[in-house]
Parts: C-alpha cells; structure tokens; sequence
C-alpha cells in the first residue's frame, strides 16, 4: 500500500485543479456523496449546511441521487478519518464524489467517481462547473446534463446530514496514541516533500482557500516553507531524517530503515481533539484552525501525537512544540 500522508498538505499542490472529460455516467445511476468546503468570508453569509440545502435541488434536478452531505474539513481532518469515511461510502455503495466549493467570488462543482479506497478520488482532474453563486453554477450543470436520462429514482426531496458511527470511526480513534514513540534515535524519521505522493491529499485541492491556486504561488510557498523546517529540525531533532521526494511503498521506506513519519492535519481544533480520542476545548479556543503534528509508525501503523497538546495556528508554532515535546520522557 503506498504511503499516504497529511503533512504534504505543504507540498503537495502542486497539480492545478482542472475540469475536463463529461459527467461520469455513473452520475445518473449511482448515489453520490457531497462533500462541501465554504469560505466563511463569502457573502452573504451561509453555513455549509445552508450552502448544502441551496445546492441541493438543482444536483437532483440535473439527474444525481445525494444521498449524504458532509463538510469538506471534516473529512480530511486525518489520513485514519478519511480512510474511516471511505469505508463508510464503500459500505453505502456509494459511486460518486460532488464537491460543492464556496469562495468569495464563485462557486464551483467538481464531480467525479468515487475510488473506492481511502483516497476517495483518483484524481483532482475531475469535471466541473462554476458560477458567481449556487443558483448559476447549478444551472450550468442542469443545462449541461440535459439530454441524459437519469436512472436515478426515489431521490432525497432535502439534503442529508448523516454522522459516521462510533462502530465506523472507532478504528481510527484507538489508534491515536498520547504519549512518545520509542527508538527515534535508531530509526530514521521521514519527511514527505513536494512530490513524495502524487495521490496524496487529493481532497483537499477542493478547499477553498486552495482551490484554483497558481502552481507558481504553490512552489513559493513549498520553498519557503521547506527552508523554514529544516531550521526547525536543525535546531530541535537530534536524530536522522529522510527528506521524501518520491512515492515509495511501506516496505520500500521500511528497508531503508525508515519505519516513522512526520504527518500534519489542519481544522478546527475541537474536531481535531475529538477524532485524535481527547476531549475536545469548547468555545473560541475550539472553534479556531489549527495545525497538529503526529508521527506514524510504520510498522504498527499507530499514531503518536505526543503527551502533551500541542496545535497552534502557526504551523511553525505547532511544529516547534511538537519536537520539543519529543524531548520528554516516552
């Protein structure tokens, strides 16, 4: 199984999001899942649940059967939850992926299969379309799937907002580990970098405060932020690291002696606590973004995200507080 990993939320957008092909013909005979990322800046002002009822009839209009509705953020909160949701939509034979993205001056809709592994999508080459807000970018796509019968029937007359089960997510919850993982100092640890996996973190070309980006700004950004690691690392990891600049297999990075790896998540800091096993913070504190850092241990496939919270706004911040925990007792 190739390595997948959070952390290349850094690097790895260096794909620019297009629309190409025609709508999958699974889209008018298969349920489809809607996954919604909203930028709360837009105006005026909607949740992403509000977004999602709005969205809603025009999708059934246009011959698709959504059969659930869930936030964007939430999803890709962590490799384990995402994996966690595609069990989910394989168990639901589920066929499509809708992306329903918000931004300040458009909307789009990108809509594609569903892969049926913990990447959801194979690609972010996905069909689409985009408007100055739902009701024109859904009447685009109405218009566009004029012609084609839907075989789609007995459809959701109002959108759908299903939680994933305790049974579902239970999996991924036990694996999170509070504390340190042991023997750093005889393993190398590896840090994925631009290119490591193309496959990874496609969900998240779909964010709104990502999609549409230049690959230019994209590279900058990677470059810079590369730099400011390695600073980080130099200062504060004392044992060996492998920077990662291709896909390698488990067993590949496991041969080179390479058996822990550095992963980052970005959300709301409660949904991170809650689906990392901890109790999550309430109010403003637990409403904010921030950035957590874990170690993934190969061999086991467990999850260490240190004794100490440590997730910060800053990713710098994040990091450096992470690695300074590493320093602790295990």
């Amino acid at each position: 199984m190739k390595y997948i990993g959070s952390f290349l939320l850094f690097f790895s957008f260096s794909m620019a999001v297009f629309s190409q092909g025609a709508l999958p013909e699974s889209f008018f005979n298969g349920k489809s899942v809607v996954v919604v990322s909203s930028d709360p800046g837009a105006r005026p002002v909607l949740s992403w649940r509000e977004l999602a009822d709005s969205v809603h009839l025009h999708l059934v209009e246009a011959g698709a059967d959504p059969i659930a509705y869930f936030e964007l953020e939430q999803v890709v909160l962590s490799e384990a939850r995402q994996a966690d949701y595609a069990r989910a939509f394989l168990q639901r034979q589920v066929k499509n992926i809708i992306f329903v993205t918000r931004q300040k001056q458009k909307l789009s809709i990108h809509i594609g299969p569903f892969s049926g592994d913990g990447k959801i999508i194979p690609t972010t080459g996905l069909y689409g379309v985009s408007g100055k807000d739902w009701d024109e970018a859904g009447s685009q796509l109405v218009e566009v799937a004029k012609g084609n019968t839907s075989k789609n029937y007995l459809v959701l007359d109002v959108a759908e907002f299903p939680q994933i089960s305790t049974q579902e997510t239970a999996q991924s919850v036990q694996r999170f580990l509070p504390r340190n993982p042991l023997n750093l100092e005889v393993f190398k640890l590896g840090i994925p970098l631009e290119g490591s996996s193309a496959e990874t973190g496609l969900m998240s070309y779909f964010r709104y405060d990502l999609l549409g980006k230049s690959q230019e700004a994209i590279l900058a950004e990677q470059a810079a932020q590369k730099s400011q690691i390695q600073s980080i690392f130099e200062n504060l990891y004392p044992h060996q690291i492998e920077w990662l600049t291709e896909a390698k297999t488990n067993q590949e990075l496991i041969r080179d002696r390479v058996q822990f790896l550095l992963v980052r998540v970005e959300g709301r800091q409660a949904d991170l606590m809650e689906s990392m096993g901890l109790e999550p913070l309430g109010g403003e504190e637990g409403a904010q973004t921030v950035v957590k850092f874990y170690i993934k241990f190969l061999v086991r496939d467990e999850l260490y995200i240190g004794p100490e919270w440590d997730a910060d706004p800053d990713w710098k911040v994040a990091l450096t507080q992470f690695l300074k925990n590493l320093q602790k007792p295990a």
